[in-house]
């Protein structure tokens, strides 16, 4: 990936030169030759090379919506007692909530070329930003030993099903309570994943383009080979709600929708590391729109359509769509099932959770740390940590996980969007975001109004989590039992809380630089 590289140091006279559909590019010059808080990676794409367009962002959140976790989404909410409708709507709404936030920080991605790290030096500070994107990072590294892992047992399956079901393959010996196969799959999978992300963000996009067809029609035909098998889709359509819609369901959908936005609240942060590609705004909110909610919504209804079916072959319901396909009588079946299954696991783990790192950790140290040098430490980390576990008890991978990883995600979402779009009103000094003496330095580089609001708003958000004895990390009457009320609401609190204290400070204790250009300075 190439971009804006300054030809020299030197201050420029304006923030850059706008075209006619709104999009700014730097004149040659604008960043200086030496910072230390720039790379070839980080500066703003030029104008020439933002070309994405509407098709390529739906074709991307089909390839990152289309995934095992997404598919057992509404598993999760059935297990908690919903019934198929109540589960669909509750992640049909969760995805249109999370839209909009998504649209708002992706506005400065086709407008600047800049990616997330990179705007979050307007609000959090040239150094402060750090923090941000480090929590968002580190989210993403958790979710890529996640979808790694899961990514290993499709090849384990689908190599099973080629060497037979009696084979040395399937009956190895166990190390670390799997058999060896399966960690000789995990690590083919990593191994291809590091191949596609060392090529850039235009291997990230072909990826996408021609896999998300191709998983939507994989899902499909797993959809008519259960209703064939089964003739007829099976019982779990009938099973009546254990919650009803009363006072049993409320106290568990609103958490259960805030952790339906919490999956999605990590893209709404960085979405701008692929909108910054973006021909131009309309590509990007066309884009997102009509790949984000109605492929989440729809995928849904698929997993739980699939998954009745399965009940009425099998006896029992088979959530894991791996594991279903494995079960096919035709080999060929099999293959392409898997296969299907195998590259919508790439897709998402390589676009959702390798690319945010890669820039997060390259704005830490950028000139020791390029795109590609960022994408391998994720990688690295998302091994290590062992995170997959998480997903093995619904209550504590919606609640737990996705509740707490959105509420505060939510936060620094709040600050991001209260001050690109009210205090800035989305205009930028572009060649100041990369400058120890603009006007993002704050103090020392810190915007001590956002780390306030962070603080405060993270607080609010999660400082009430609560588990059940056994079942999760937290004490049974909260950490902070008199907020234990607003976890619930958790993503929305967070936001709002932040975007609200965010925008008092800022006007009690107005910054240089807050709606207009001044001269550098302590702020």
């Amino acid at each position: 990936m190439t971009g804006t590289v300054p030809a020299k140091s030197g201050r420029p006279s304006d923030g850059g030169n706008a075209t006619p559909d709104g999009r700014v590019e730097l004149p040659p010059g604008a960043i200086p030759a030496d910072s230390r808080f720039a790379n070839a990676d980080l500066y703003p794409v030029p104008v020439a090379e933002r070309r994405w367009t509407t098709y390529n962002f739906a074709a991307l959140w089909v390839g990152m919506a289309v995934n095992i976790p997404s598919w057992t989404l509404a598993s999760g909410l059935i297990a908690l007692g919903m019934d198929w409708k109540q589960a669909v709507l509750t992640i049909a709404l969760a995805n249109v909530i999370v839209l909009l936030p998504m649209l708002l920080t992706g506005h400065a991605g086709p407008k600047y070329g800049i990616p997330f790290p990179v705007l979050a030096r307007a609000s959090f500070g040239v150094v402060g930003a750090n923090l941000p994107a480090l929590l968002r990072g580190l989210v993403a590294c958790a979710w890529f030993g996640i979808q790694t892992w899961i990514g290993g047992q499709s090849i384990f399956f689908l190599a099973g099903k080629i060497f037979g079901e009696g084979s040395w393959w399937v009956l190895a010996g166990e190390t670390f309570g799997y058999p060896w196969t399966q960690w000789l799959s995990f690590l083919l999978f990593f191994l291809i994943e590091v191949l596609v992300i060392v090529r850039g963000m235009d291997a990230v996009r072909r990826l996408e383009n021609w896999a998300a067809p191709l998983m939507l029609l994989g899902a499909l035909a797993l959809l008519w080979w259960i209703a064939d098998k089964a003739g007829g889709l099976g019982p779990l359509l009938d099973q009546p709600s254990q919650l009803g819609w009363g006072a049993d369901f409320w106290p568990v959908f609103f958490p259960a929708l805030m952790g339906m936005i919490g999956f999605w609240s990590t893209l709404s942060l960085n979405i701008p590391d692929f909108t910054r590609f973006g021909a131009g705004q309309r590509s990007q909110v066309w884009g997102q729109t009509l790949g984000l909610p109605t492929t989440m919504a729809a995928f849904a209804l698929l997993s739980v359509l699939v998954t009745s079916g399965s009940q009425a072959v099998y006896g029992e319901p088979v959530w894991d769509p791996s594991q279903l396909a494995a079960r096919m009588d035709s080999t060929v079946g099999v293959l392409f099932a898997l296969f299907v299954v195998l590259m919508a696991t790439l897709s998402t783990n390589i676009a959702a959770n390798l690319v945010s790192p890669a820039y997060d950790l390259s704005n830490l140290a950028p000139r020791l740390i390029t795109f590609r040098t960022g994408a391998l430490l994720a990688c690295v980390i998302g091994v290590v940590i062992f995170p997959w576990k998480l997903i093995e008890n619904p209550s504590v991978y919606i609640f737990t996980w996705l509740g707490t990883v959105g509420g505060l995600l939510g936060t620094v979402g709040g600050i991001l969007i209260a001050d690109y779009w009210l205090v800035r009103r989305t205009r930028l000094e572009v060649a100041d975001l990369y400058r120890p003496d603009g006007v993002y330095w704050y103090s020392g580089g810190w915007n001590w109004r956002a780390l306030i609001a962070f603080a405060a708003g993270g607080t609010l958000a999660v400082g009430g989590s609560s588990s059940a004895p056994g079942s999760g990390p937290f004490p049974a009457e909260g950490l902070i039992p008199v907020l234990e009320p607003l976890v619930d609401y958790g993503w929305a609190v967070g936001l709002s809380s932040s975007a609200l204290l965010y925008l008092v400070l800022t006007a009690a204790f107005r910054p240089r630089g807050a709606g207009r250009k001044t001269a550098a300075g302590p702020q």
